[in-house]
This record gives structure tokens, C-alpha cells and sequence, in this order.
């Protein structure tokens, strides 16, 4: 087992790491940039290395001061977190080169799974479904609509080293083919550097529903259930619950089955997700897979009663996973709260939190590095904290978080506190009747 951590991330999650580290007798090394000297991280690790300057490139983003922080304080492994670092291939492969054991996927598995357009062929060929489209990146325009003309319309054009809802843009009829085409391009260069665009049917009334996965070193996997993350904006998930209320269990042993066969056909080590769409007749589609933990991983190990970060870190230690699939016994939602305005279209809202009050009670669990007196930097996500509630029944976990949420206190700032106090009372919602498209006809 490992004797010190690094953890390569900041916030909520680099706190979450250091608590299990703690509980496991393993000795943690924070690394912070100067906009972040006062974050909690920072306080409860055993030390601390400042990495650089607010901006991400600068500190969080640059690998040479982060290699060189786990050098000086002799830590033995890294935890990347999830963002930032956490599927850069060449992250994991300097901390390989330099004898750093990377808590997370191999620099091979990150290049395999990272570009959707060679995972989309690994997983049709493991037998894993996947949604109709483009054999690969489309060599030219006449390509793309041949290749549109076969699936028929509408079709999604994805940027192959696409994330976060960029590089992607749905086409009604032939005729905008052109016009998409060329914004996806200049989008994709623009933000990856890379232009290369795949095709792919437009799953109409879709869920976003996916399974987290474990594999060890010896190409084994397993599942630990769904999650069903639909209720999202601009693809950015602000709601996940479990089970997923349309979920059936003949679905849930498909889906799950498919997703180990997705983890063992690339022999996945670590904690990992793959994530499907599932249509309304419940036909499911293979997306993506990401290659870390996942920042809904919370309620997964609230129905199942079992620490996944302890997880990642036994795997990486070489411990054989039990092979055992786990089922969710209970209910668990989380409500993402962001430092943004809801009645302002989101905009971001950093400043400093002048007065704090955690909820609290049974069944209420909080993931947070904020306090009052802290400072919301404007440099990184805008995710201030998850409350995460669980329960026996859907019904009772809603009316928990609604009692959380009345309980939770923020101010100086703007949150997403009355977005989510509005949503847990939408008939449609608490009906778990949603897909990805709940959030464009929902009004504040």
C-alpha cells in the first residue's frame, strides 16, 4: 500500500481524497495555486505545495510542478481527482517515467478511450451497442453526407476530442449539413486543437443513464449499478440520482453487462464509468467512457454502502477486485451547487461567502470546501459543494433534499440553492418523467 499521496486537484474532491487517505493511514500531500491558499485542502492535508499562479495552465494544468511537488515530499502515488489532469495520457505517463504510481488509468487506456471515435469502434467490436453513425473521423463534407444520408435525420456531429458539450451540433435535414459542419470545425480547433469530427443518429427523447465500473490488474471487472444523469444544461449535469426511476431491472442486468464487457475488452484497472443514451423504447447506446472517478460517485456509494475513492486507491495497489456486481438498496439524488445565478441564465457568481450553515441529519451527506469568510475564485468551475441525501424510496430521498435544501445557508454570493429547491418540486421530476431536454422547456 501506497505511504503518500499527492493529490493533483483542488476543491471539494482533493478534500474528499484526503479523507480517505486519512481513514486508510496514508499521509497526503496538498498542491494549491496562490488563488487557493485558503481552500480547506489546503488546511487538512499533511503538507502543502503552492504549484503556481490562478490560472489552471499555470498550477493545476502544469505537470512539471506538479511531478516536482510529489518529488520533494517523496509521495509514492497521485491521485488526478476527476477534471483538470485526471485523463491526460501524458500526465499518467511522466508519473509512470518518473516512478509515481498514477491513481487512474494507464497513458494507453486514456489515448484509447479519450478519442470517441476509436472507443465508439473498440466497444462495437467488444459487442458493446452503439449508436449508428460514421465508421471513424469523416474525411471530408461529401463524406459526412453520405454517411447522414444512410442513418437518416437528424444526426449529431461530435468533435472527437470533444467534451463538456463543445464541438457538438445537431442537424434536422440535409440542407444545414454545410453550415454545422464548419462551425463544429472552427469550435473543435479552437478548443482541443484538434478538427477532426465523427457522426452519429440524434437519439431522440433520450436518457443520459450510465453504470460505474471497477477492473483491477488482472482483467477482471465489475459494476456497481446506474446512475441516471438527465437532468442536465448545455450537457452539464446539475442533478444525478439512483436508481434511475426509468430504469427496469431487465434493462439495469443489459446495461450492466455491457459495461463490463466495455471495461474488460480494454482490461480497465481502476474506478471508471461508461456512459450510455437510452432511447424511449430503452434501447440503450454505447457514448463514452471516462477513464476516472466520477463527481456524482457520491451516491453510488451511498446505495451500496461502499467507498469508491478506497477503491481506486486498493486497485492501484494491486488488489484483486471481488468480482461481485453490486445493486442499489436505497435511493440517493445529488444537486450539484454551483457559485451561479439561476435567474441570470446561470452566470457565474464568485465573491466571498459572508455567512454559512451546512444541513444536516440523517440520510444528508455534504461534499464541500467552502466556508464562511471564503473566497469563490473566479478561475475554476463554479461548483461550490454536492448534498447528497439517501433514503429508502425516490419519493422520501426528494422530500429529504427538499428539507436540505430549505436548511442550507449561502450568502454573498449567488447559488443554484432556488434552481434545485423549484426542481425537487416539478410534478415532471418527481413523476421521473425527464430526458436530457427537461432543462430547455424548465423556467425559473
Amino acid at each position: 500500500m501506497f505511504k503518500k499521496i499527492l493529490i493533483a486537484n483542488r476543491g471539494e474532491i482533493a478534500l474528499r481524497v484526503i479523507r480517505t487517505c486519512k481513514e486508510m493511514g496514508i499521509s497526503t500531500v496538498a498542491v494549491y495555486s496562490t488563488a487557493d491558499r485558503d481552500s480547506l485542502h489546503v488546511r487538512f492535508a499533511d503538507e502543502a505545495v503552492c504549484i503556481g499562479p490562478p490560472a489552471s495552465k499555470d498550477s493545476y494544468l502544469k505537470i512539471p510542478n506538479i511531478i516536482a511537488a510529489a518529488e520533494i515530499t517523496n509521495a509514492d502515488a497521485i491521485h488526478p481527482g476527476y477534471g483538470f489532469l485526471s485523463e491526460n495520457a501524458t500526465f499518467s505517463k511522466v508519473c509512470k517515467e518518473n516512478g509515481i504510481k498514477f491513481i487512474g488509468a494507464s497513458p494507453e487506456m486514456i489515448d484509447a478511450m479519450g478519442d470517441k471515435s476509436s472507443a465508439k469502434q473498440t466497444m462495437k467490436d467488444a459487442g458493446v451497442p452503439c449508436i449508428p453513425g460514421s465508421d471513424g473521423i469523416l474525411s471530408s463534407l461529401e463524406e459526412a453526407h453520405r454517411v447522414g444520408k444512410e442513418i437518416k435525420y437528424p444526426i449529431m456531429l461530435k468533435a472527437t476530442a470533444g467534451g463538456g458539450g463543445k464541438g457538438m451540433r445537431v442537424v434536422h435535414k440535409a440542407e444545414d449539413l454545410d453550415d454545422a459542419w464548419e462551425a463544429v470545425r472552427r469550435e473543435a480547433g479552437a478548443a482541443f486543437g484538434n478538427d477532426g469530427i465523427y457522426m452519429e443518429k440524434f437519439v431522440e427523447e433520450p436518457r443520459h443513464i450510465e453504470i460505474q465500473i471497477a477492473g483491477d490488474q488482472y482483467g477482471k471487472a465489475c459494476h456497481l449499478s446506474e446512475r441516471d444523469c438527465s437532468i442536465q444544461r448545455r450537457h452539464q449535469k446539475l442533478v444525478e440520482e439512483t436508481p434511475s426511476p426509468f430504469m427496469t431491472d431487465e434493462l439495469r442486468e443489459k446495461m450492466g453487462q455491457a459495461a463490463i464487457k466495455a471495461a474488460e475488452a480494454v482490461s480497465y484497472e481502476g474506478v471508471g464509468t461508461v456512459e450510455f443514451l437510452v432511447d424511449k423504447n430503452r434501447d440503450f447506446y454505447f457514448m463514452e467512457m471516462n477513464t476516472r472517478i466520477q463527481v456524482e460517485h457520491t451516491i453510488t456509494e451511498e446505495v451500496i454502502n461502499y467507498d469508491l475513492v478506497k477503491e481506486q486507491i486498493k486497485l492501484a495497489a494491486g488488489e484483486p477486485i471481488s468480482g461481485r456486481n453490486y445493486y442499489p438498496k436505497m435511493h440517493s439524488i445529488q444537486c450539484r451547487i454551483n457559485a451561479e445565478d439561476p435567474l441570470r441564465n446561470f452566470s457565474p457568481s464568485p465573491g466571498k461567502i459572508t455567512a454559512y450553515h451546512s444541513p444536516g441529519g440523517h440520510g444528508v451527506r455534504l461534499d464541500t470546501h467552502a466556508y464562511a469568510g471564503y473566497v469563490i475564485p473566479p478561475n475554476y468551475d463554479s461548483m461550490i459543494s454536492k448534498l447528497i441525501t439517501v433514503a429508502q424510496t425516490r419519493e422520501e430521498a426528494i422530500t429529504k433534499m427538499q428539507r436540505a435544501l430549505d436548511e442550507y445557508i449561502i450568502e454573498g454570493i449567488k447559488t443554484t440553492i432556488p434552481f434545485h429547491q423549484k426542481l425537487m418540486k416539478d410534478p415532471q421530476f418527481r413523476a421521473g418523467n425527464f430526458t436530457t431536454k427537461f432543462m430547455e422547456s424548465f423556467e425559473m
